[in-house]
């Protein structure tokens, strides 16, 4: 993995003929990583950037992320880009808009994982849960250690059972857990059916993809491009699908500056 900046140069050129398609996580990726999930926000500022690089003729830009599609649509609020929520469950775009059909049986079981979580963490300091509809997620950044592992026991003694039995899925994040739908689709399943989409509407001419991310769930999305696209960590160094690495979300918004120059 190569510090971006220190490439782009080289990287420029090559991007500079091309339809690009911009692909961005939000938390810890367009926002910087916040306590608690309702903190973490972007300025007027960088959502006008953000704006401006969907406008461009030959850039496309797609939201995906953990969030409901409801609340990342809230938060950026910007007309005529992709959102893409529940890790590429859901996604919504001028001429797209697909959520799946759930059970009942399925929406009953969260609300009693939720139940029962709410009970067994009423005491301990720093959980939240979050019910997002097609999953729910319990987030513990604001909780010490001992807490922490409270929490994770907790979350682990509701879903073992309903997990075996592949009737939810289990995703984990930076200090959150999450039960989910039991299928497979993840970031990197939504990020090539977009692309593939986009190389066909775009009539011939080469499209480079762009994943900024900056969590486990993203490497599913840096795995999915390993071969023809620019992927990019948030955050220090390390063991990475992604062929690059900006430090933080300060230094995504001077990528995203040079993007808009191009």
């Amino acid at each position: 993995m190569e510090y971006l900046f220190s490439q782009w140069d080289k990287l420029k050129y090559s991007l500079n003929s091309r339809y690009l398609f911009l692909f961005l996580d939000y938390d810890g990726t367009l926002s910087p990583i916040a306590s608690a999930p309702h903190k973490a926000v972007i300025s007027k500022v960088e959502k006008n950037l953000l704006k401006r690089i969907s406008q461009k003729p030959d850039c496309k830009v797609a939201i995906i992320s953990g969030r409901s599609l409801a609340d990342i649509k809230k938060r950026v609020g910007i007309k005529g880009i992709i959102y893409s929520g529940n890790h590429g469950l859901e996604v919504e775009s001028p001429k797209i808009k697909h959520k799946p059909q759930v059970s009942e049986a399925h929406r009953k079981l969260l609300r009693k994982i939720k139940n029962e979580l709410e009970f067994k963490l009423k005491k301990v300091h720093g959980a939240i849960i979050e019910d997002k509809g097609l999953s729910l997620a319990v987030h513990f950044r604001e909780a010490g250690k001992q807490d922490a592992n409270l929490i994770k026991t907790a979350f682990r003694e509701v879903t073992i059972l309903p997990s075996v039995a592949k009737k939810i899925k289990i995703r984990a994040g930076k200090k959150v857990l999450e039960a989910g739908l039991p299928v497979e689709w993840g970031k990197g399943t939504i990020v090539l059916w977009l692309l593939s989409r986009q190389k066909f509407a775009t009539d011939g001419k080469e499209v480079a993809a762009i994943y900024i991310g900056d969590d486990v769930t993203d490497e599913d999305a840096f795995e999915a491009l390993r071969k023809d696209g620019i992927t990019v960590f948030v955050g220090e160094k390390k063991p990475s699908y992604a062929k690059y690495f900006l430090k933080d979300s300060k230094e995504v918004y001077k990528f995203l500056n040079l993007i808009l120059a191009l």
